[in-house]
């Protein structure tokens, strides 16, 4: 399915619309999980606070590159999974944004500025065809698996509810990783893994103070 002038006009102004939600952490939020908060000493809190940033910001990329392929899709069924798939990235957001305002700490200020990039870079990946778009969420979402799993063994083992959030995280992030690749997707070699690691290396570098 082409995608005419009228057609792209209305899916920017829908990526405007979820970016403005997106860098404002607007929306409704279901508790992400049921477990109650523990007594943190000062240095766990401000740990957890750095590690939920980090995520929260991650999550806004998520986002932002799933808004940025379904814009340029011209397969109406992709296009659906990719916002599906986005909707449930703002959910995690959410999470991650109300987890960090009970931490007492709050997202980074350059979330703007990643979701502006991650939407770029979602629409320079969706213009080079299906598989390679649904190889890059594959991508993407193992190296997310990946950097989750680092922060859980960073956190305090005290901080039960941010780590329950992170798990319920980490398994939709490998069901997305998984439906992308059973739609078809490439797997993308070591070498752009290797690249792609060390640019969230750079995210979380400068997330976890700004």
């Amino acid at each position: 399915m082409n995608v005419g002038n009228e057609g792209l006009l209305d899916r920017l102004i829908g990526v405007l619309d979820t970016g403005l939600r997106t860098v404002t952490s607007r929306g409704e939020v279901s508790n992400a999980t049921k477990i109650s908060d523990e007594e943190l000493s000062i240095q766990e809190q401000a740990k957890s606070a750095s590690l939920m940033r980090v995520n929260h910001t991650g999550e806004v990329c998520a986002q932002g590159l799933y808004e940025g392929q379904a814009l340029v899709s011209r397969s109406a069924p992709l296009r659906s999974e990719l916002l599906v798939a986005a909707e449930e990235e703002r959910n995690h957001l959410l999470w991650c944004n109300q987890r960090l305002q009970e931490l007492q700490s709050g997202p980074s200020m350059l979330v703007p500025v990643f979701y502006g990039m991650s939407v770029c870079v979602g629409a320079l990946v969706g213009l080079a065809g299906d598989r390679v778009s649904q190889g890059f969420v594959e991508a993407t979402e193992d190296q997310v698996c990946r950097h989750l799993d680092r922060h859980l063994d960073e956190m305090s083992s005290n901080d039960r509810r941010s780590r329950d959030i992170l798990e319920k995280i980490r398994d939709d992030e490998k069901r997305h990783g998984q439906n992308a690749l059973d739609r078809g997707g490439v797997q993308f070699p070591h070498a752009v893994k290797s690249g792609m690691t060390l640019l969230s290396k750079i995210m979380t570098a400068t997330t976890r103070r700004i």
